[in-house]
């Protein structure tokens, strides 16, 4: 099977956009590919931020994963900064990379934009992203329009590793993953769902409770006419509405928007298919907040999963660039 890494960042609450337009091809992916999952909480520490919030999202965001249906024994599941050869590869990474590449990453750009400190962390990350992805032999990255140009650079950076050093890394493809929900905001239908507290009204986050769910659903903004049809450009709201009650329930948007003339029995069904999505998910969760002990023990055994593998391919990595060995 082809090797797959997926790195998720513990900032922010997770929401129905995130489960729906990909944590869902995660858990089916389990059986499919050999999948690396690792939570970045190294990626976290770029911007400034408060430990204890780090440290209780990072733990939170490992039981998300599990609750929706991460089986350690079906995929590799661990905490990034559990395992060390992360941060000694993306040192190599950072001595490969070209300062006219970093300095060209459209994320940097936006980030550093107007902001009172920029870390040199917040400028070199491309590369940590580089060595998390190089670390595993990974055939296969599933990227977004968002971090297209990020893999670009790892491609290049091994590329030109393997140049100079000799055949090392495997060079990683990109592929779009099965089409998930596109999933917006309720309140602001043309955006798309966001973990940002200004979107609080808009966004259903997995962790909400149940009856703050449904009134969501039922004040999200549709439109004027009335009318019930999967038309995204015209009627944003409503689609919304349409492409998550396809999405929860497994059927088809145009299908779905046939079997409506009103807009309150969509959203009341919207409703009750995402709580009937989310409620055993919730369960789950609780189940294993109630049991930090055995979260760590299950990320443990991911750590140690995965540093079998870093282990050997950074070892690979310090030989060919010259490192003594130790």
């Amino acid at each position: 099977m082809a090797r797959v890494f997926s790195g998720i960042k513990p900032t922010g609450d997770v929401h129905l956009g995130n489960l729906l337009g990909a944590l869902r091809n995660w858990v089916s992916d389990q059986d499919q590919h050999d999948c690396v999952y690792c939570v970045v909480d190294l990626h976290a520490l770029t911007v400034p931020h408060d430990p204890e919030r780090l440290r209780s999202s990072t733990l939170s965001l490992a039981q998300i994963l599990l609750a929706v249906g991460l089986d350690p024994e079906r995929c590799t599941l661990f905490v990034q900064s559990h395992v060390h050869e992360h941060a000694e590869a993306a040192w190599l990474m950072e001595c490969t990379a070209s300062y006219g590449e970093l300095s060209r990453m459209t994320q940097f750009k936006d980030k550093s934009h107007n902001s009172d400190f920029v870390s040199g962390g917040l400028f070199t990350y491309p590369a940590l992203m580089a060595a998390d992805i190089l670390l595993y032999d990974t055939d296969r990255v599933p990227v977004g329009d968002d971090q297209r140009q990020h893999l670009e650079l790892t491609r290049d950076v091994a590329a030109r590793f393997n140049h100079r050093y000799g055949d090392t890394f495997v060079i990683p493809e990109a592929y779009i993953p099965d089409a998930g929900a596109r999933v917006m905001d309720l309140q602001a239908p043309t955006d798309k769902m966001s973990k940002s507290d200004d979107a609080a009204a808009g966004a259903i986050l997995l962790l909400d409770d149940l009856d703050a769910v449904a009134k969501k659903i039922k004040r999200a903004v549709t439109d004027t006419d009335n009318e019930v049809r999967y038309d995204v450009e015209a009627k944003p709201g409503v689609s919304n509405l349409i492409s998550i009650l396809a999405a929860a329930t497994g059927r088809d948007p145009e299908g779905i928007a046939e079997e409506y003339t009103q807009y309150g029995p969509l959203k009341a069904d919207t409703a009750e298919a995402v709580i009937d999505l989310l409620e055993p998910i919730q369960q789950r969760y609780h189940e294993l907040a109630a049991n930090p002990a055995g979260t760590a023990a299950l990320l443990a055994q991911g750590a140690a999963k995965a540093r079998s593998v870093a282990a050997s391919v950074l070892g690979r990595a310090q030989d060919r660039v010259g490192l003594l060995p130790h």
